[in-house]
């Protein structure tokens, strides 16, 4: 079935969490792909829903409003003052194209303050409850910063229905001191600097979430450099490339993501091709959407057999189902060469190259 077909009838957000974790939509499990921003550029809605997406970050009803219009949805951020948040939902919550509620973006982050939350653990668990007093059916969001102890997210787990972190790791080598951007210039803090990371910190999120949550995973869509307000360098704008976002996608689909969101493609240009790149990659995973929104399967899980390529093994081929889909990714910065021992390609030998990814249907 396709997005268009789900969304053929009229759009009404009926949204629960499964005790998977999968976010079901009026009665759907769905495998959900949104966006912070629409693209830049003439006519974004059509080019957004084109591309598979499902929901995008709406702030007004006029947003709300052209969401259901071009058959989206979208969520809204109430904050955590309780007076707010009163308003907020009785503005909104009759609204039928809104899926789920946002309280606080990254509230135990605090660039360069360590241990000092934006927003205490107690204040979002407050604001969670009273959406729920308020609207007890849409579930609420979390987004949390990738950095921070499972242990100190955890508390925040309270306050949330979906959770999500968000890594972005295509940074040129020697950019400038910014906002977000570590010492060594890089805004993840494990010493993978590569864009495997992004498996590294699913797993993370999914220790802080438990099994039961929601699990979105938020990607790149900007260059680091043109978040500068002032004195960009032209040198240092770098967007990842198609090979890149594919990658970073499908590997977090790998480690158990349950939906894939993008932020930043306000601050990308049209004349960029990042947001193509983004839509060619969301409209490959859309075609193995049942497969994506599937229960966990119970297939074994195949066996595969490593051939020296002059290079060590570092994380290797990761490899999951979901549903009656494999999906493989090379994790490592060198080519990886393996050959299936049990699945749909058994007995094949085959090169990944690096962070190169592979589908297979059983």
């Amino acid at each position: 079935m396709t997005r268009r077909t789900f969304l053929a009838a009229p759009l009404l957000a009926a949204s629960a969490v499964e005790s998977d974790g999968m976010l079901r939509i009026n009665g759907k499990r769905t495998f959900l792909l949104g966006l912070y921003q629409l693209p830049t550029g003439p006519d974004p809605w059509p080019r957004a829903i084109a591309a598979g997406f499902h929901v995008v970050h709406a702030g007004s009803a006029d947003a709300l409003a052209q969401a259901a219009r071009h058959g989206m949805f979208g969520w809204s951020t109430t904050g955590s003052d309780p007076d707010k948040i009163r308003q907020h939902v009785a503005r909104f919550k009759d609204n039928p194209a809104l899926l789920y509620w946002e309280t606080e973006d990254e509230p135990s982050y605090q660039w360069r303050k360590p241990g000092v939350a934006r927003v205490s653990p107690e204040r979002i668990k407050a604001a969670y409850r009273l959406i729920k007093e308020l609207d007890p059916t849409r579930p609420v969001y979390l987004n949390h910063s990738p950095t921070n102890l499972v242990e100190t997210l955890r508390q925040y787990n309270p306050g949330g229905d979906l959770l999500a972190t968000d890594i972005y790791p295509v940074i040129p080598h020697g950019i400038r001191s910014q906002y977000a951007l570590w010492d060594d210039g890089l805004q993840g803090d494990y010493l993978d600097a590569t864009i495997s990371q992004v498996g590294r910190y699913a797993d993370k999120m999914r220790q802080v979430a438990g099994p039961a949550r929601g699990l979105f995973m938020v990607l790149q869509g900007f260059a680091w450099e043109l978040l500068r307000e002032k004195d960009q360098n032209p040198a240092m704008v770098l967007f990842p490339t198609l090979a890149q976002t594919r990658f970073m996608a499908w590997q977090a689909i790998v480690h158990g993501v349950t939906g894939l969101i993008w932020w930043g493609l306000y601050k990308t240009p049209p004349e960029a091709p990042l947001w193509n790149d983004i839509a060619t990659v969301t409209r490959e995973i859309s075609t193995h959407a049942d497969d994506l929104a599937a229960p966990p399967s119970t297939a074994p899980v195949p066996e595969i057999q490593y051939h020296d390529t002059g290079h060590s093994l570092d994380k290797g081929i990761e490899y999951a189902w979901r549903g009656r889909l494999l999906v493989a990714v090379n994790a490592d910065k060198n080519p990886v060469e393996i050959t299936w021992r049990y699945g749909p390609a058994r007995g094949k030998r085959e090169l990944f190259e690096p962070f190169g990814v592979r589908l297979y249907r059983s």
